[in-house]
């Protein structure tokens, strides 16, 4: 390919108008280094953990006259937090959790699973099952059995993400199989040392079954195309059960589900040299020490260095920073560097990568293959798929977050979603995983793009899932470790995104977050910023969200008092939802061992029932 018509290929019309951040708005990552031992952190959106003290950033912020009315919630007030579950569905969430605290249960949880099928049957082992994991953890087998559980929970001020949540259930060499399979491409097969790829970004067998240390997340592996069109089509399917079982609901999708992994590998890698790139080019200019997104570079500076690198002749450099806008101020930001990156022929141009070594734009890879190039599209046209019907049902989208070496690529498509589909009003939400060092730079770039432009950002904020597996996989391979040292840091960085999102959202009202957590310090500390910034619950700005059957202390107070607040609720039949399950147990075994809240709750409010007579209690609605 020409470097004419590479550029050509890169060159986007950028119509965005310069906005000046100030100092104050882009705050620079901060990590502690305090050094603490990772036996109680479950770093994933589900953990509750002791409470620790939170730097506020903004201690000076004044106090609006709207403080007067804040608004104050009782997460202590049993009688609230389950008003809306009967007797039955307190002492089966006794026993639930109380088994979840003995280690061989839970150790061996799927091969007790698999015994009891064969003892009792199929009939009683899924009645049993009903009865308790999967009664307290999944809402029904189909969109229409869930539809009673979502419309009680709804009476009582609590929403729905829709989960499908059916899984392969694959050995872990039969995972590694598809994963070095559809992770690797032709060229990489022929010649396996010929290109120039990272190690983060290449497949490697010993991390190739990327359930290993993750309880907490669903996990797709590749087979072919008519199975990621056929796990499009339940994405559809869930909704329209999102649709129709509620006016304001969410549903939740993964990338990995809808294409071939190869390609968000390769576009990853991509995204991220040419962030390097613009970081060399910085530093060249002395402009390193600065935050993210005041690093502007002197555009006559700029084509004078890409010349004498040899990335492109010099008219072919003029071409390339072209376009209404683009460039018109003199500078140029890591936001105008990020649209030279722009698909409008094959997908493989987008492909190409500075190599600082020769100078040279060059392709990650020799070449692609036709089928490769149309497994590529196949991906991008699932998702907008996906968007479509999101928008056409009144529902939004909540992409998932996956590893690392994924998520460069799966962000970049959601945000290409948002600017697509969020014109109006959010459709489309990404997620940050606020255990990642880089975090909050991610957050603030993102929200930048989304002033600029116009459109309205979704975020939904989780701590993160991947954490062991992906300290594991970068301390083997040997790339950094992309996870905060501890945490506090990462609580820090989680509340720092959140500030940060809730200052755009008061000053901006385009602006929406879910925030993610069973965290009850870290939702005070939302609730507390919202009485600051007099930001009500009526405005439907910030979204609270927990998983269904845990934590229901902090969603039904946080509904009942009016704030939008929904469970993340899996559905899908008894037997497909085992390995779902498996990871509840082991996720509560955590949970429930590093907090007795939860249990003293349950048990308080049992109590209270009893002794006041309502021993057949039932909930009214």
């Amino acid at each position: 390919m020409s470097y004419t018509k590479l550029v050509a290929s890169l060159v986007r019309a950028n119509n965005v108008r310069k906005i000046r951040i100030s100092p104050g708005r882009c705050r620079s990552t901060v990590a502690s280094t305090k050094s603490q031992e990772e036996k109680d952190p479950q770093i994933d959106g589900c953990t509750v953990v002791e409470a620790v003290p939170l730097e506020l950033i903004s201690q000076t912020k004044h106090v609006k006259n709207m403080q007067l009315n804040k608004i104050h919630i009782d997460f202590d007030n049993t009688q609230e937090a389950y008003r809306s579950k009967g007797n039955i569905e307190l002492l089966r969430s006794l026993l639930v959790f109380k088994l979840c605290t003995i280690d061989i249960l839970v150790e061996k949880n799927k091969e007790l699973m698999d015994l009891s099928k064969k003892v009792f049957g199929q009939w009683m082992f899924e009645k049993l099952m009903k009865m308790t994991f999967y009664g307290q953890f999944v809402a029904g087998e189909d969109h229409n059995s869930i539809k009673p559980l979502i419309q009680k929970n709804q009476a009582f001020g609590v929403g729905a993400v829709l989960d499908y949540s059916v899984e392969e259930d694959l050995t872990q060499e039969e995972a590694e199989n598809k994963e070095m399979d559809s992770c690797v491409s032709e060229a990489e097969k022929e010649s396996p040392d010929a290109d120039h790829r990272e190690k983060k970004y290449k497949a490697h067998r010993q991390f190739g079954d990327r359930r290993g240390g993750v309880i907490s997340a669903r996990t797709y592996f590749y087979a072919d195309e008519s199975k990621c069109d056929n796990q499009m089509e339940t994405f559809i399917n869930c909704i329209r059960a999102s649709g129709g079982a509620s006016a304001d609901g969410f549903s939740a999708i993964k990338m990995t589900a809808l294409g071939r992994p190869q390609f968000l590998l390769q576009f990853s890698e991509v995204l991220v040299k040419w962030r390097q790139f613009f970081n060399f080019l910085a530093e060249q200019q002395g402009k390193s020490e600065m935050m993210l997104l005041e690093q502007k570079l002197e555009l006559e500076q700029l084509k004078e260095s890409l010349t004498k690198m040899g990335i492109a002749a010099k008219d072919d450099i003029e071409n390339w920073f072209t376009g209404e806008k683009l460039g018109l101020s003199g500078t140029i930001d890591l936001l105008d560097w990020n649209s030279l990156i722009k698909d409008t022929t094959k997908i493989s141009s987008l492909l190409m990568v500075p190599n600082l070594e020769t100078g040279h734009l060059e392709p990650l890879l020799n070449k692609f293959t036709a089928e490769e190039e149309r497994q590529m599209k196949r991906m991008l046209q699932r998702v907008d798929v996906l968007a479509k019907h999101a928008m056409e049902n009144g529902v939004r989208l909540m992409v998932d977050a996956e590893q690392t070496y994924f998520q460069p690529a799966i962000s970049r498509l959601t945000l290409e979603m948002q600017r697509k589909f969020n014109r109006e009003k959010p459709i489309i939400f990404n997620t940050y995983q606020c255990y990642l060092k880089e975090a909050y730079d991610n957050v603030t770039v993102d929200v930048e793009l989304s002033r600029r432009e116009g459109w309205y950002f979704g975020a939904k904020l989780v701590r993160g899932a991947y954490m062991y597996q992906e300290r594991d996989r970068a301390k083997e391979i040997g790339y950094e470790d992309p996870i905060n040292p501890d945490y506090e840091a990462t609580n820090r960085m989680y509340h720092k995104c959140l500030e940060y999102v809730l200052e755009e959202i008061e000053h901006n009202r385009k602006a929406n977050i879910m925030v993610a957590t069973h965290n009850e310090d870290t939702v005070k500390f939302t609730l507390e910023k919202m009485n600051e910034m007099g930001l009500l619950p009526t405005e439907n700005k910030v979204y609270f969200g927990q998983l269904l059957g845990m934590c229901d202390q902090i969603s039904f107070p946080l509904g009942q008092a009016g704030f939008p607040v929904y469970k993340y609720v899996p559905y899908g039949p008894v037997n497909e939802v085992i390995p779902y399950l498996s990871r509840r147990a082991q996720e509560n075994r955590g949970f429930m061992k590093g907090s007795q809240r939860e249990r003293s709750l349950l048990w308080r409010e049992l109590k209270r029932r009893l002794l006041g007579g309502q021993i057949f209690y039932k909930p009214v609605y």
